[in-house]
């Protein structure tokens, strides 16, 4: 039987980051970027701006990739350019404030837009509330 390779080809990683950046931020960020803007021309502008200098952020980590072919990514970067506690606190922060919240951002959006389809997961049920920090859907049938 035929093993598969473990490799990306360009294809395959334009497709991933593409993925990673449009999947969410596109639906969650656009709304109010064109009340702000006020012109879809301006909003589209925009969202070509942040695209060219997203592509610059990317060709500096692939510079730096080549530079330094280590596993760690950010972290190799920051420990060689700032020394091991920038980076150590850099690699709790990820792990701790920035890819959590990061995935719930991306939580909050998917049930938003979720509550459009079915409304059962609407933000007018509400299960518990605690305050203004906690608020979990209720069971209506």
């Amino acid at each position: 039987m035929n093993n598969p390779k473990r490799t990306l080809n360009l294809f395959d990683t334009v497709m991933l980051v593409s993925g990673s950046m449009i999947g969410s931020g596109i639906f969650i960020v656009s709304a109010d970027m064109s009340r702000s803007l006020g012109s879809p021309v301006w909003l589209l502008l925009a969202w070509v701006l942040s695209g060219v200098i997203t592509l610059f952020a990317a060709l500096s980590y692939g510079e730096l990739a080549g530079m330094m072919p280590e596993a760690g990514g950010q972290f190799i970067y920051l420990k060689r350019a700032f020394g091991k506690l920038t980076a150590f606190v850099y690699g709790w922060t990820v792990f701790l404030v920035i890819q959590t919240g990061v995935i719930a951002a991306v939580a909050v959006a998917f049930a938003k837009f979720t509550g459009v389809f079915i409304e059962f997961f609407d933000e007018k049920h509400v299960l518990l509330e605690i305050g203004s920090i906690l608020k979990l859907p209720v069971l209506n049938y």
